[in-house]
């Protein structure tokens, strides 16, 4: 697998009163194509503060971003917040659309490619549905398929299933699991599910409290594809100490 980013020695501190917070310090770590990614940690160790500065929403105040895309093009990202932000006056369909209307790319193909992405997240028989009523997993599906409509070389996932239910949130995690490993896009996911992060992932990093920095960077070598049985595995449970461990040493 090649590398296609790079965060380097990177700083966020945000403006206070008291002189400044500091989110992040010193952040560095790789990804390559193709890998599944999750960060975990303390709540407030800038996780999702640094979603936003690798998808460009945010300025880091030291550090830098090294993107691998071909002809050193800006990376394509696609973005799924915790709420799914969809437009409730438009269909599931028109929803997926959204991104591809707005930068005018022909409708009959936008319509082709929303299409395969319906069946791809489950959704067939819904696309004419009124995402105001449909339950909070099923537009999470729309908001991830409307992030991947772009064909993104990178996927951030800021606890995309942590307003669910468990039991949805534990659905939610096999679905993504199955359209991952139909489309093997690079993603980087925040989760503050141990559980969630070692089915999907192929590496999780885990934040310290803040300012965060990476503590550890631990390889999940369990063999794909994966079903939701190897939750329940005594190797699972082994791996699961390990990264809790980490996450609240001592």
């Amino acid at each position: 697998m090649s590398q296609f980013l790079q965060v380097r020695d990177l700083h966020v501190t945000y403006a206070a009163e008291n002189g400044g917070l500091r989110a992040l310090h010193g952040v560095n770590f790789n990804i390559n194509q193709h890998e599944f990614v999750s960060i975990i940690g303390p709540s407030g160790s800038g996780k999702s503060t640094l979603l936003k500065v690798i998808a460009g929403l945010l300025e880091p105040t030291r550090g830098e971003l090294i993107f691998n895309t071909q002809n050193d093009q800006p990376a394509r990202i696609g973005f799924v917040f915790q709420q799914a932000n969809l437009m409730p006056w438009r269909t599931v369909l028109e929803n997926i659309m959204l991104p591809m209307e707005i930068q005018k790319i022909d409708p009959l193909v936008s319509k082709k490619k929303a299409l395969e992405l319906v069946e791809l997240v489950g959704l067939d028989g819904f696309e004419n549905t009124w995402v105001q009523d449909l339950s909070g997993g099923m537009a999470q599906r729309v908001a991830i398929a409307r992030a991947l409509i772009q064909e993104p070389e990178l996927l951030l996932l800021d606890e995309p299933f942590g307003a669910l239910d468990a039991l949805t949130r534990e659905q939610m995690g096999e679905e993504l699991l199955r359209v991952w490993q139909v489309r093997k896009t690079t993603v980087l996911m925040v989760t503050h599910s141990i559980s969630e992060a070692l089915l999907l992932s192929d590496r999780v990093l885990v934040l310290s409290a803040r300012p965060g920095r990476i503590y550890d960077d631990i390889a999940v070598g369990f063999p794909r594809p994966r079903t939701d049985q190897l939750r329940y595995t005594p190797a699972f449970g082994e791996l699961s100490q390990k990264l809790k461990a980490a996450i609240l040493p001592g």
